[in-house]
Order: structure tokens, then sequence, then C-alpha cells
């Protein structure tokens, strides 16, 4: 868990989940770190499944603690995202000249654990980056490019 500081992290987790840990956690990873309204655009465009479910639980971590500690949800960061393996459900399918292939259905826990932010985020504005990225091509354009190599203009002479 996270360190005992002066901030409340709160926790949210879905059970049995229908789907291997391993697909979950490859959202997961995508999430990590962020800030909530963050997350949740980076959940909005991932096409696998698992974020749907991902998204759910985000959503409720956001809830609890906005409920229970009354923090602002678009203040907070997912401190923790993991997903552990659940029970597998064992089924089998009929093969050919009567054998039988086992089916393996993964479950896993999907937990996400969401803490307010310290410190805001301090981001530079658009302008002011554009106007940096101006000033260091600025030399750049005031030397001209060379045309040929002397030896070239000779040869062409």
């Amino acid at each position: 868990m996270a360190a005992t500081t002066g901030t409340p992290t709160v926790r949210a987790q879905a059970r049995w989940v229908r789907m291997s840990a391993r697909k979950a956690r490859l959202v997961l990873d995508l999430i990590r770190g962020r800030t909530v309204p963050e997350a949740r655009t980076v959940l909005a465009f991932t096409p696998r499944a698992a974020a749907r479910e991902i998204d759910r639980v985000l959503a409720s971590a956001v809830a609890n603690a906005e409920s229970a500690h009354g923090l602002d949800g678009d203040e907070l960061v997912v401190l923790e995202a993991y997903a552990d393996e659940g029970p597998t459900l064992k089924r089998w399918r009929a093969r050919a000249r009567g054998r039988v292939n086992r089916i393996k259905k993964r479950t896993c826990h999907i937990t996400v654990v969401v803490a307010a932010v310290d410190e805001p985020r301090r981001k530079r504005p658009q302008a002011a980056q554009a106007h940096a990225t101006e000033e260091s091509a600025a030399p750049s354009e005031a030397k001209p490019k060379a045309t040929r190599s002397k030896k070239k203009q000779e040869v062409a002479a």
C-alpha cells in the first residue's frame, strides 16, 4: 500500500471478472500513475474489452473518494492499479474419436487505488512552448545551406 502520509488513499475492487489477469494488466499499465481525467480519456480510446471493466472500477474508486473523504475526483491520481488471478473455471470440449480438450475460463480481481495529488502538476503553457521552439530554431535558420562542394562546382564548370 501507499506510505502513511496525510493524504488518504481510496481503493475499489472488481472481483471475479471473466477475463484473464494478463489481458487486464495490459490496460492497467496504461493508466498507472496518471491523473483520473487522463486515465478516463486513455480508457475511453483503448479498444480492448478490459478497458470497459477497468473504467467501471476507476469510476467506483473516484465515487468512494468523493463520498467517504470529500475529495475532488478531478484532482486524484491513480497510485496503484493491478490485476490478481482469480479462480479458473475448468470446462471441457468434445473432440474427435471420443477425446476431450480442457478449456480454462480464467477470472481476475481488478484493484485500483487512487489518492489526492500532493502538489498540482505544473505544465508549461502552450504559447510558451511554441515560443521556446521558435527560439531554438532561429540560429539554425541564420546559416544558409551549402549548395555544392567545391569539387562538384569545378566539375560542373
